[in-house]
């Protein structure tokens, strides 16, 4: 397949200008100026001088649902193709969320290739909250080493829902996933959900102190959960860490509820925006608990809210698009190990591509060169989308 997109300002996500770019094979082949084909099998499509970014990867979504806090009637239905491009997503990381026995890494791992098969990218993660790790092959290392789509593990930690998993156990599930990392080839990464806890990510600098465990294996989400544990986030991340944060749900107006509230924060601080990723957590729950832990509540966050956040960060702080970009493309694709193919838009990458206007609206989508999205309808849905 050959497609032409011509006259597209592109932010890549560096601001590179005007480039005309090729895709062909499902590959961003060409990326410069005055491109022509004279092929009747290509595609060209005049851009007009719109923006192109690269598409968004997001790196926390409980692709088969999460919830289950409130009883089997609240878990949370699984995701679906169509949010996703509609949303400019083309690249996901699958995990489990509190529940690990009715949502089992076997129907994870279904799922990812589902969507994968549906035409965007999808990875997942090994674990779950508990300690002992679920797994697929009887160890992390082994999930890693064996299977194509796991790229790391999942943990909770400062969460009553957790395992409360002490310092010498959480050494030893990062050393396991760095090294079946290792063996293939892959990031190896530990994400450590982050409850509301005052210890905060005392556990996580208690693991590091008593290991030889490089800082950049664990990465702590929900770092916007509250501000204690953000200021904790901007601590880790001058040691060298990185942190990731929630994107606010859709309903969400509150300021510091949303991620982009606190990557200005951080910028301000004068943090390097390349130690900071943000997430949707869609598709899982979000439970209420009252001051004894029991749950009074709950809701979730249908379809991912990057895109929301980014117009945030650029229309609401004044943030350059350049910058607001990282946290949801290059430096997420970086986390999974997925840098130089995923968030950037360059000769030799996969072409996820997404378009907006000048109002800020996705108006086209092409994940992996295939049209997703086309003049704000969605072309790309599953098996048993209407």
């Amino acid at each position: 397949m050959l497609l032409l997109l011509k006259n597209a300002d592109v932010y890549a996500p560096e601001h590179i200008g005007m480039r005309d770019i090729l895709v062909c094979d499902r590959k961003i082949a060409s990326l410069r100026n005055d491109i022509h084909l004279d092929l009747p099998e290509a595609c060209v499509h005049d851009l007009q001088g719109a923006t192109v970014i690269p598409g968004i990867v997001d790196i926390h979504v409980h692709v088969t649902g999460g919830g289950g806090e409130a009883g089997f009637s609240s878990r949370v239905p699984e995701s679906n193709v169509s949010e996703f491009v509609e949303s400019g997503v083309t690249t996901v990381l699958g995990l489990l969320g509190t529940d690990s026995v009715t949502r089992s890494l076997e129907n994870l791992l279904a799922k990812v290739r589902s969507l994968e098969e549906e035409g965007i990218t999808a990875f997942m993660l090994t674990g779950g909250y508990r300690y002992p790790s679920p797994t697929l092959t009887g160890s992390v290392m082994r999930d890693l080493t064996l299977i194509d789509k796991v790229v790391g593990t999942k943990i909770a930690i400062s969460d009553h829902r957790s395992s409360a998993i002490s310092k010498e156990e959480l050494a030893r599930l990062c050393a396991d996933t760095r090294v079946g990392g290792l063996i293939s080839g892959k990031s190896g990464l530990v994400v450590a959900h982050m409850g509301d806890s005052p210890k905060k990510l005392d556990p996580i600098l208690a693991m590091l102190s008593c290991s030889e465990v490089p800082i950049g294996t664990i990465l702590p989400t929900h770092c916007s959960r509250n501000r204690e544990l953000f200021e904790a986030a901007c601590l880790f991340a001058e040691k060298g860490g990185n942190f990731d944060l929630t994107a606010a749900a859709v309903e969400e107006t509150e300021e510091d509820k949303c991620a982009a509230f606190y990557v200005n924060d951080a910028l301000t601080k004068g943090l390097n925006i390349d130690h900071i990723t943000i997430s949707s957590d869609s598709y899982g729950s979000q439970p209420v608990f009252d001051e004894h832990r029991n749950c009074i509540g709950i809701k979730y966050s249908r379809g991912p809210q990057l895109l929301k956040e980014l117009k945030r960060m650029v229309q609401t702080y004044g943030i350059p698009l350049e910058t607001a970009l990282r946290p949801i493309t290059v430096n997420a694709a970086s986390r999974i190990g997925a840098a130089g193919r995923k968030g950037i838009i360059r000769e030799g990458a996969d072409a996820d591509l997404v378009i907006l206007n000048r109002d800020f609206e996705i108006t086209d989508v092409y994940a992996g060169g295939r049209e997703a999205v086309r003049d704000k309808k969605v072309l790309m849905k599953g098996c048993y989308s209407e």
